[in-house]
């Protein structure tokens, strides 16, 4: 478990995957030399990492939602591989260790070589793609250790959304270390692109500052004393899509909440204290929802990744996957 300062330290990352050490101790009031230290323990304990995704959405990409169902003796090896690809951004091991759901990006018509090669690959019984086509709340903290104060002292510059920006090389090796090390410092991401220090400082700013680049922070939800989690797939009246999407986005529980395409229109990733907890959310929250026709519930047994980068796919040892 995590006392406070480590607390307030994944807070801090969380607003900022990138703040300066220095800042997290000025705003919760202890020493750099503390905040770094706490940092460097908990990731060599591999309890966090920051990590830098590519939004593909920014340049014509498509956000997927697969579901896969596998026999009882692939669903392991299967979901390893996935996670071992550039290509997906989470995977997790569902329901009794048969089924897979996994994020990947891919154009509009879903024609990704993954989306492709998954239905006839060997042990994997069916597979359903899901396009999302609206997040009403994305991967979201279960940290709350900072006041609202000392949270905005770190909060970064709002995005320039509308600011068009193009990939280069230089940007994709930038974006190979990040998705390894989302705090990499300069030299490392400078000596990776074949550019100077103050390049590289340059381009990172740009990619942060247009959204392309995202940190995220990874770390066990276990370690915050969260022991039940679960994937669900709803059903909802069109009519009230919306509605229900926006209140679910308020729940404290829900992670992510996206309307998809597909018989079931809504998913949501939910995170509760233990079972009883989820139980009651499940009885007491959604329920009463208006419109909501169906729940599917599938609890999460194992994530095999949370946050990956979003570049193109390279070829990986391992379980293969059918061509």
């Amino acid at each position: 478990m995590l006392d406070d300062i480590d607390r307030a330290l994944v807070h801090a990352l969380q607003i900022d995957g990138r703040v300066p050490f220095r800042r997290v101790a000025e705003v919760i009031g202890t020493s750099e030399h503390t905040i770094g230290r706490r940092y460097r323990r908990l990731r060599s304990q591999r309890l966090l990492r920051v990590v830098g995704m590519l939004d593909g959405t920014r340049f014509g990409q498509v956000s997927w939602a697969v579901r896969l169902v596998c026999t009882p003796d692939a669903a392991g090896p299967v979901a390893e591989a996935l996670a071992r690809r550039e290509d997906t951004v989470w995977v997790r091991l569902l329901s009794g260790g048969t089924e897979i759901a996994c994020g990947v990006q891919a154009g509009e018509e879903g024609d990704d070589l993954l989306l492709k090669r998954l239905p006839r690959t060997p042990r994997i019984a069916s597979m359903s793609a899901h396009a999302t086509l609206h997040m009403f709340a994305g991967w979201r903290s279960r940290t709350a250790a900072l006041s609202e104060e000392q949270a905005a002292r770190l909060r970064p510059d709002p995005l320039d959304d509308e600011h068009e920006i193009t990939l280069s090389g230089e940007d994709h090796a930038l974006l190979r270390v990040l998705a390894q090390d989302g705090r990499a410092g300069l030299g490392e991401l400078a000596a990776a692109a074949g550019c100077s220090q103050t390049t590289a400082r340059r381009r990172l700013e740009q990619l942060r500052a247009a959204g392309a680049l995202r940190l995220d922070v990874e770390i066990p939800a276990q370690v915050l004393g969260y022991h039940a989690e679960a994937w669900l797939w709803m059903k909802v009246e069109p009519r009230a899509l919306t509605a229900v999407g926006a209140a679910m986005a308020g729940h404290a529980e829900a992670d992510v909440v996206a309307a998809t395409t597909g018989p079931a229109n809504l998913m949501a990733g939910v995170t509760c204290r233990d079972t009883r907890a989820l139980y009651r959310y499940l009885t007491e929250r959604v329920a009463p929802l208006s419109g909501v026709l169906e729940v599917e519930t599938a609890p999460v047994i194992r994530t095999i990744k949370r946050a990956g980068a979003l570049l193109p796919a390279i070829p990986l040892p391992g379980l293969a996957l059918s061509s």
